[in-house]
């Protein structure tokens, strides 16, 4: 199986994970978040897929968030507001993003990442 790594080429984590996955010898395909930004179809897509509440998916100690204030606005915005939000910049989107058939995790936890070390 092979996934779709979204990450920023300049975000430590997103190096961390990539590292990890190659030293797991795990496959995938790098797409850069901020060039290449997931769309609202993607994100309304992993967001169901993946069980996790919409706020997991914003990068909140991104600059961008902390500029448009987005803890103070996020709350009286819809589901579909959000997302269309996220969708406009990928800096938004909380990184890095692993997206397999049967999974989407969010940020890096290498716990979490271990369950695929059997997926190979």
């Amino acid at each position: 199986m092979q996934y779709l790594l979204l990450g920023y080429p300049r975000c430590s984590t997103s190096q961390k994970a990539k590292r990890w996955l190659d030293e797991q010898g795990i496959g995938y395909k790098e797409r850069n978040i901020a060039t290449d930004n997931p769309t609202a179809d993607e994100l309304r897509e992993w967001v169901a897929r993946s069980g996790l509440p919409l706020k997991r998916f914003f990068n909140t100690s991104g600059l961008l968030y902390q500029e448009m204030n987005l803890k103070e606005k996020l709350p009286a915005m819809s589901g579909e507001e959000q997302i269309q939000l996220l969708a406009t910049n990928g800096m938004l989107v909380k990184r890095p993003l692993l997206v397999g058939d049967d999974l989407v995790f969010v940020g890096f936890q290498v716990e979490q990442w271990e369950k695929l070390k059997g997926q190979k």
